[in-house]
């Protein structure tokens, strides 16, 4: 490989589902979740038009759990990531592949009301760095 590839994500979108939590057979937890993230721009006639892009995310160990404990349908997030190529073989012997992002870190965004207002409880960082005070 050459040095001067680079594989990296960010994204900011809401779930489109809730995280399945679940653990491999070795112990690992891990999350899949699925992440909306919408595109907008004005066509020939002036309109507005929104086109969401739909993409799977798996988070791992900690921040697997964090998610599954915090996170639901509609919440938003920021994902910071890298694309993850998986390739196997179904009990029928058909191939299959998928290309998803494994996320590094997730960012929990704050939520709004009706009023523009941030609810109160923040959930932590679902990060495995701690978090230090703002200087």
């Amino acid at each position: 490989m050459s040095a001067n590839n680079m594989n990296r994500v960010i994204l900011m979108g809401n779930l489109t589902r809730d995280p399945a939590l679940r653990r491999t057979p070795a112990g690992a937890s891990v999350a899949d979740m699925g992440l909306a993230v919408s595109e907008s721009y004005t066509n020939k006639e002036g309109e507005r038009v929104e086109q969401p892009c739909f993409v799977e995310i798996v988070v791992w160990n900690k921040q697997a759990e964090v998610c599954g404990q915090y996170l639901q349908k509609g919440s938003s997030v920021l994902i910071e990531g890298h694309l993850h190529f998986e390739q196997w073989e179904s009990d029928k012997g058909e191939k299959r592949n998928r290309l998803r992002v494994q996320a590094e870190r997730v960012h929990f965004l704050a939520r709004t009301k009706g009023s523009g207002k941030t609810d109160e409880a923040k959930p932590p960082v679902a990060d495995d760095e701690p978090i230090l005070p703002a200087v």
